[in-house]
């Protein structure tokens, strides 16, 4: 492959990696003008490709380079990831339902996945970039001014109260799991079976921080909701005006479907798409004079418990925060020894996945956690 094509392919590389971290840091107008870059990019590679190099990508891209959405055959280049490139994954090729059914034989190879509904209660809450395995962070507690008091002339001025101070302390823990994977299947696979197994720990990262999200959420009491109009309480009195802009209601598949059975005295839906070009999915419900967002978390998620759907109510960013240590990191070793494998004496891949957070509820009156009965 010539030089220029081979400078193209990194650029590419450097530039989907861009993308991604503007994106874990919610800069998403950067990330929307990063991918236009990274689109003209790779037709400027496919332009290239075409004149200059019509041999097959995948057998002459150089060793630390991957080729970026190019129409060849997608088996063939996702072994070639995996054999040369990644090396790591998990399972064997012996049993059919740990990696088996992915070595070649009379059927197709590729790795299929059945559709299953994904969210991530990080997106809703805050996270903190931390440096250090500990720390604490300093907040003004909540007051009720009282005002100054009226003072005669040559009398003597009144001493107001202070602000008072807290502090919020966090301590990060290690969160981690490791996959192994025979050799063999790395190497007789032509299905992307790294690809999909490091797909696989990105999801364990996210049931992770999911578990401590809904465990800090579960912390205040349970307020018990019968209808549209306990919402509204929760969101005009409870809440309150002081998080009158933050908003979102925060359920289940369960509580999805009763919202979506609520009408006004006009008998229209109360339930209503968000109409945001960006979020084709999102809902916001009519609460009085006011459009509250709607997030649905899958119920497997989010479960209900003994016909109680669960409801969080409140600005989630205010009420939860996540500090993250390290972001998910995953190794892989041929030689590494774990209890009951050995990567080298049984010619082995083990592929790890670490993380470290500390998730601390940030301010307990920032949401309302709330349960409705169904058949009520």
């Amino acid at each position: 492959m010539k030089k220029n094509i081979v400078a193209l392919l990194n650029s590419i590389n450097a530039k989907k990696v861009e993308v991604q971290n503007l994106v874990e840091a919610d800069k998403i107008d950067e990330a929307k003008t990063a991918k236009a870059e990274l689109q003209k990019l790779q037709d400027k590679f496919d332009l290239i490709k075409d004149i200059e190099d019509p041999d097959p990508v995948e057998d002459t891209v150089p060793e630390g380079t991957v080729p970026a959405d190019q129409p060849k055959d997608a088996i063939k280049e996702f072994a070639n990831a995996a054999r040369h490139l990644f090396r790591n994954a998990a399972n064997n090729e012996t049993t059919g339902a740990d990696g088996g059914y992915t070595v070649p034989q009379d059927i197709q190879t590729k790795i299929n996945k059945y559709k299953e509904a994904q969210f991530s209660l990080g997106d809703l809450v805050t996270t903190e970039e931390v440096t250090a395995p500990t720390g604490r962070r300093t907040f003004q507690t909540k007051a009720q001014h009282t005002g100054f008091q009226p003072v005669s002339e040559q009398g003597k001025i009144g001493q107001v109260a202070r602000p008072q101070f807290e502090v919020l302390s966090y301590s990060v823990t290690k969160y981690a799991g490791y996959l192994p994977v025979t050799n063999e299947l790395l190497e007789d696979s032509d299905a992307n079976i790294a690809n999909t197994l490091i797909r696989w720990l990105g999801d364990e990262d996210v049931a992770t921080r999911n578990a401590q999200v809904i465990a800090k959420l579960k912390t205040n009491t349970e307020t018990t909701l019968t209808g549209l109009d306990s919402i509204k309480h929760a969101i005009n009195v409870t809440l309150g005006a002081a998080y009158a802009g933050s908003v979102v209601i925060v359920t289940n598949d369960d509580g999805l479907n009763y919202l979506d059975t609520l009408k006004d005295l006009n008998g229209q839906y109360l339930l209503k798409p968000a109409l945001n070009p960006d979020a084709p999915l999102s809902m916001t419900l009519a609460v009085g004079a006011r459009h509250i967002p709607v997030k649905v978390v899958p119920n497997a998620i989010l479960p209900t418990v003994s016909n109680k759907v669960p409801f969080f109510i409140g600005d989630l960013k205010e009420a939860v925060v996540i500090f993250d240590r390290k972001k998910l990191t995953i190794m892989n070793s041929n030689v590494a020894s774990v209890t009951g494998f050995n990567a080298f004496e049984q010619d082995m891949t083990l592929f790890r996945g670490i993380e470290r957070l500390d998730c601390k509820v940030k301010d307990s009156g920032a949401w309302v956690y709330g349960s409705l009965t169904l058949g009520e």
